[in-house]
């Protein structure tokens, strides 16, 4: 799959920009398309409509065959990825619908999860000795990439090292970087356990849906789907460098009012270690949930932001 960087690039030279919506909005898009072919590149990589070939440039579409990532049904043909703008950066992720157990999925909490990564990043201070950037489940790359640019507008060198337990996303990131001209080194494994010494800065936004089919990219595991924010988060403060900064994107399932997920890591934020703020960044998502059985009891699906930093005489 690393020839498909040379896919993005053609289709970075035209000027594209797609943003991915949710599947719920893109489903309803599709319904209203009807079976009518893609036409324009929006419509290939950002609604993956089928598509007749004179509708891609030919050396675009020598590249995509030569990149393995499109198929032939009868007489048109598919992308079997998708594009998304973040920025100036472009990004593989998986073909609509993602259903598949391996899907590698960049919706609007990826461009969410990007914006809080900018905006706790704003003021850094640059630094001539390189930081060492962990982003923890990092699919296609994007929070990454997100940290490199913000790190680089700042004059401050970094290495960045990629995480996830899925193959594909890793495969994704790497393609991604290399567009972006970002160098990243991949790790593959379970979060933390995949790396090994302390990070100046680690970001994740893992999933924290509670998915019945348990895909990677939905599932956060039990109590609602906030169980791997939750480990994440206790994990990645124990390998804090001292200074060090933690970057937590997730969703959590709000009870009565109140928030499981900040009840159960606010323990460990109060050690004298640290200095942390917590908010909410949309008070709404994926509110379609609450008509499945388990989110019954719920009042709303939350998008929030923890940033915790170790004191520098913490070590």
């Amino acid at each position: 799959m690393m020839n498909a960087a040379d896919v993005l690039r053609q289709v970075a030279g035209t000027g594209y920009r797609f943003t991915t919506v949710t599947p719920l909005t893109h489903q309803r898009v599709l319904a209203r398309r009807g079976r009518e072919p893609g036409a324009t590149l929006r419509d290939i990589f950002g609604w993956n409509l089928s598509f007749e070939p004179r509708a891609v440039p030919p050396e675009l579409l020598a590249a995509m065959e030569h990149a393995g990532i499109v198929r032939r049904t009868g007489s048109l043909l598919r992308s079997t990825v998708r594009i998304a703008s973040l920025g100036d950066d472009l990004f593989l992720h998986s073909a609509y619908p993602t259903v598949e157990e391996n899907a590698v999925f960049f919706g609007p909490d990826t461009s969410r999860f990007a914006r809080f990564i900018r905006h706790a990043l704003d003021r850094h201070q640059a630094q001539r000795k390189p930081l060492r950037v962990l982003d923890v489940g990092c699919g296609s790359g994007a929070g990454g990439i997100a940290v490199a640019r913000a790190l680089a507008a700042t004059g401050t060198p970094a290495t960045i090292v990629m995480n996830d337990i899925n193959p594909l996303a890793l495969q994704y990131t790497a393609v991604n970087a290399e567009a972006a001209g970002v160098e990243v080194a991949l790790a593959q494994g379970d979060a933390l356990s995949a790396v090994e010494s302390d990070f100046d800065l680690i970001v994740s936004n893992p999933p924290y849906l509670d998915d019945a089919a348990q895909r990677a990219y939905r599932h956060g595991g039990a109590r609602l789907g906030r169980a791997l924010s939750a480990r994440i988060a206790a994990e990645s403060l124990k390998r804090l460098a001292p200074g060090g900064q933690l970057l937590l994107y997730t969703g959590v399932a709000m009870v009565d009012g109140e928030d499981p997920f900040l009840a159960e890591i606010r323990p460990l934020l109060a050690a004298p270690a640290f200095e942390w703020s917590y908010a909410e960044i949309d008070p709404d998502v994926f509110g379609e949930e609450l008509e499945r059985p388990v989110y019954a009891h719920i009042d709303r699906i939350a998008a929030v932001g923890l940033v915790a930093t170790r004191r520098p005489e913490a070590g």
